[in-house]
């Protein structure tokens, strides 16, 4: 697999089981790429921020409709936390 296909957020590289639901399904792919890194960032953080596991299936099974639905960022997010440029 080509992992140049997708890209990252600003703080966050995009894990592999999210990258295989985005590489599987072109139009949500191409909404990832429309994003603001910032925007990607957050997805990945909302999916990583996760500790069960059966609960991160759940958010990155979302990530594709939502952003197909137009979602920029995840609902009632409060931003990821790891960014620098954050207290």
């Amino acid at each position: 697999m080509n992992k140049k296909v997708t890209s990252d957020g600003v703080a966050h590289k995009l894990p592999a089981d999210l990258r295989a639901v985005l590489i599987a399904d072109k139009a949500a792919l191409a909404k990832w790429e429309s994003l603001t890194p910032l925007a990607r960032n957050e997805w990945i953080c909302w999916v990583e921020f996760i500790k069960k596991p059966e609960t991160r299936r759940e958010h990155v099974e979302r990530v594709c409709p939502e952003l197909k639905d137009g979602k920029r960022r995840p609902c009632c997010w409060i931003g990821c936390t790891h960014r620098k440029d954050k207290k």
